[in-house]
């Protein structure tokens, strides 16, 4: 089943700090079908329980593994732990606000700890598009959208 993406920049849902997941049942792997298959559909990089309306701190990452290879996993409760100082400017874009694009700075690479759908603690070095990608999604968790951290101009496609 394909969710419903949320959208606008001041849609009270993607605004709100999600609560943390403490229930790694059923429930909650079924949901993480569901946002896999809605990332994938919508050609997303990655995704948050927000955009799809719940408040919860769980998110979806297409992670490139290889050159072409992409594998989703499912992050519950996300925190970033340890970052580079370097930092690089890209463009990015979000499924929640279709058509809008602007350079954000992010760290380089990050350490990112969470638990996966089972609810058993994990961690993973990134770096370049999956660093971004993570820090992207925690974002969102935490009610913040990348046109908050725009730097310079916003691009609009129609």
């Amino acid at each position: 089943m394909i969710l419903k993406i949320q959208i606008g920049r001041d849609n009270p849902i993607l605004r709100k700090k999600s609560v943390k997941i403490s229930k790694f049942d059923k429930k909650l792997k079924k949901f993480v079908k569901q946002m896999i298959a809605t990332m994938l559909a919508k050609n997303g990089v990655g995704l948050a329980a927000p955009q799809v309306g719940r408040n919860e701190r769980v998110a979806i990452l297409n992670f490139q593994l290889g050159r072409k290879k992409f594998k989703p996993i499912a992050l519950a409760n996300p925190e970033i732990v340890d970052a580079s100082m370097e930092t690089m400017m890209e463009e990015e874009g979000c499924l929640s606000l279709p058509g809008i694009f602007g350079k954000v700075k992010r760290w380089k690479t990050a350490t990112v700890k969470f638990q996966d759908e089972a609810g058993n603690p994990r961690a993973l070095e990134l770096d370049g598009l999956n660093a971004r990608a993570v820090q992207h999604e925690i974002d969102h968790l935490d009610g913040i959208l990348f046109v908050d951290k725009i730097e310079g101009e916003i691009r609009e496609e129609k």
